[in-house]
């Protein structure tokens, strides 16, 4: 039976049919360049068992780290619940309290422009009382000028009998009504009906009426934005509460880095470096989103010359990992393969058809490059869709086999661990371990440029390409 342990997503997914997807093209034809996808995967730990899987995984490390110091243990274990716990479901509160707020927003704008046009009528309508008066009717005068209108139409005749038999204004409305007119003016009675200030009303009526409604759209306007504020002060709160975890996260990793060194067992240094690995890639993921969010804000500054809205939900404090992307290997003794330094180490990677980063930004592909670049390997342009590189790459002298090592991109075949049925996917070898098992990190997990990380076996049914 395989055995694959999951680590739960840093990041709340946002999609499961998100494609990863890249640009592929043959290199006889380079003016055509079609884009290529690699679906990756879908949230594989629900709502429902989330509970059941955390819990599992604190007994895996409780295991692995047997024998331990109590006091490094418990920093192992505090790092694992504050990025695989407490920093997921702060940022879930996050993003529930930012859409309580935008909601709260934007109805305390409706009210406000409800008080607004209320306000809007109140002066059209003393402007025409200055003129006029408050008495005058304005349904009466509306189908006076609809008789007036109707003296150019093909009962012209029948209209002006009307008209020249009628002694006063009554009678030549009633009269009007009894005609063509009586269709037009209960048309314009049931619309009227409709509103709430209707032109039936005189306008002294109408004025009274439309001064309360004023007064209980002012009402409301001011409930809705005590609502706003209270909202927006509450997903602040929220957000702070999920910087300081993330601060705090930072810290303990850099402090357990410090402490590596002192775990002689092989099963725990698997466990810290395991957990390292994913407290550096919840760094990463808010470091892609707040670089994306700025490329966003400048693009939209230079198109439309706009000011800069609120940064993404899950940005925040990304302390020294805001600039260099950590190398998130390094040397545990001799239970890890480590990671090269430079390029060309054990015979990984190739200069022949590497023209810089041709993937779609974001996406598994795109990831997969600059992952082996950052890790001193390089990957040629055009490898196609994550599940087709273990088929391309050996035309560019990379060495493709079923053995992990360090900087190898994974590629998952179409439908393969999930992975799309047509696309497939890729991933990068972080970590191989003594006991069979390896750990890679990916891209577009739930959504583009999201990492994710994962601890997997049974090597032999992999393609790797070095």
């Amino acid at each position: 039976m395989i055995r694959k342990r999951v680590a739960k997503p840093l990041v709340a997914a946002v999609s499961a049919a998100a494609l990863c997807a890249t640009m592929a093209v043959t290199m006889t034809s380079p003016a055509f360049v079609p884009v290529a996808r690699a679906d990756t995967y879908g949230d594989l730990v629900n709502a429902q068992n989330q509970k059941a899987a955390s819990a599992q995984r604190e007994a895996e490390l409780k295991a692995q780290l047997a024998g331990v110091r109590s006091d490094l243990a418990s920093k192992i274990l505090e790092l694992d619940d504050l990025t695989n716990n407490r920093i997921p479901a702060a940022q879930a509160a996050v993003e529930k309290a930012n859409e309580a707020a935008a909601a709260a927003q934007s109805d305390a704008e409706a009210a406000a422009q409800r008080l607004e046009a209320a306000r809007k009528d109140k002066s059209n309508l003393e402007e025409q009382i200055k003129k006029t008066g408050k008495d005058y009717d304005d349904a009466h005068a509306a189908v006076a000028q609809m008789a007036r209108d109707s003296l150019h139409g093909s009962n012209a005749s029948d209209v002006m009998s009307v008209v020249t038999g009628s002694k006063s204004t009554t009678e030549f409305v009633n009269a009007m009504q009894s005609r063509q007119a009586l269709s037009r003016s209960e048309s314009n009675a049931a619309s009227s009906a409709a509103e709430s200030l209707n032109t039936s009303m005189n306008r002294s009526e109408r004025l009274s009426a439309i001064e309360q409604r004023i007064a209980d759209l002012k009402t409301k306007a001011d409930e809705a934005s005590a609502a706003a504020q209270t909202s927006a002060a509450s997903a602040q709160q929220e957000r702070e509460s999920l910087d300081q975890l993330r601060a705090d996260g930072e810290k303990r990793r850099t402090e357990l880095e410090s402490l590596e060194d002192q775990l002689g067992d092989a099963s725990a240094k698997q466990a810290a470096q395991t957990v390292v690995l994913q407290s550096q890639i919840d760094s990463l993921n808010r470091q892609y989103q707040q670089e994306q969010w700025q490329a966003a804000q400048n693009a939209g500054s230079q198109n439309q010359g706009q000011g800069t809205s609120k940064p993404p939900t899950n940005s925040g404090t990304t302390g020294g990992s805001t600039t260099t992307r950590p190398n998130t290997g390094g040397s545990t003794g001799g239970t890890t393969t480590t990671r090269p330094n430079t390029g060309g180490t054990g015979g990984q990677g190739t200069s022949n058809g590497d023209i810089g980063n041709r993937y779609v930004a974001g996406q598994c592909t795109w990831y997969a490059y600059n992952r082996r670049k950052e890790m001193g390997i390089g990957t040629p342009s055009w490898l196609g869709n994550g599940g087709d590189w273990w088929r391309n790459a050996p035309s560019y002298g990379l060495r493709v086999d079923h053995n992990p090592q360090v900087g190898a991109a994974l590629s998952f075949l179409p439908g393969q661990d999930g992975a799309d049925g047509v696309y497939g996917h890729v991933a990068v070898v972080e970590a191989v371990y003594s006991n069979g098992t390896f750990m890679i990190s990916e891209m577009n997990w739930g959504g583009p440029y999201i990492m994710h990380s994962r601890v997997l076996t049974n090597a032999g049914q992999y393609w790797f390409v070095h």
